[in-house]
């Protein structure tokens, strides 16, 4: 007997018979991902537009610091909100550490630097493809921006699906302030961990073929809006 391939097996009859505990895991990782991206692509893409286009003392210095976020350990994150959200912490009267909104609050804050950066690189070559036309008809700079951004739908659309998939891959955050507790807070990324310590190889496997099929989808959705983009405007590409 292959431990590997008896592992397999099982893994797909989870995936097959629709296990209640494998559903119910890859349901809240979508759900977590997806409430702290929405979050994220508000603050993101106002952030993004707003630097594009302000002129400031210390932007320079903002910019840096968004750019520099980008490479921020997801750890580091869930320290942060851990500390603020814990019993001594700022926050702590809140009560939600431990919960799905910690984690959500955790991955918004991971995917708004990245969606900042790109959203500000999305305007910037928008500006210089449409932007006199629009200062010609009145429109300031910030609402120009904005504007690009809604006329640069396909484009946003990529940055919001690469930012997804950034929240839905990630562990140390959601680890350190969802504490991975079956049934409440456990999540794909945390369930393959624990799992795999554990030697429930089935269960780790199928939630990998899972993640490993949503990451695949957000490629290729990302190559289907790159590929509109491309045939719309190539400064969207």
């Amino acid at each position: 007997m292959n431990t590997v391939s008896d592992s397999l097996w099982l893994a797909l009859r989870l995936i097959a018979d629709a296990d209640v505990a494998l559903l119910h895991i890859v349901g809240l990782s979508l759900r977590v991902s997806a409430t702290a991206c929405l979050l994220g692509a508000v603050l993101g893409l106002a952030l993004g537009a707003a630097l594009a286009v302000a002129r400031f003392p210390g932007r320079g210095v903002l910019v840096w610091a968004v750019n520099t976020l980008l490479a921020l350990p997801s750890v580091v994150v869930g320290l942060l909100v851990y500390l603020l959200l814990s019993r001594a912490g700022p926050l702590g009267s809140w009560g939600i550490l431990f919960t799905p909104t910690a984690m959500v609050i955790a991955q918004s804050i991971l995917v708004v630097p990245l969606i900042a950066a790109l959203s500000r690189q999305l305007v910037l070559e928008a500006l210089n493809e449409g932007g006199d036309q629009l200062s010609s008809l009145g429109a300031g700079p910030l609402q120009a921006a904005l504007l690009l951004l809604l006329h640069a739908r396909v484009g946003v659309l990529a940055v919001v699906l690469t930012a997804f998939g950034r929240a839905i891959s990630e562990v140390g955050a959601v680890m350190i302030v969802g504490g991975n507790i079956d049934g409440l807070t456990r999540v794909m990324t945390t369930a393959i961990a624990l799992e795999t310590s554990k030697g429930d190889l089935p269960l780790a496997l199928a939630l990998g073929v899972v993640l490993l099929g949503v990451v695949g989808l957000i490629n290729l959705g990302l190559g289907a809006v790159r590929g509109r983009a491309g045939r719309v405007d190539p400064a969207f590409a």
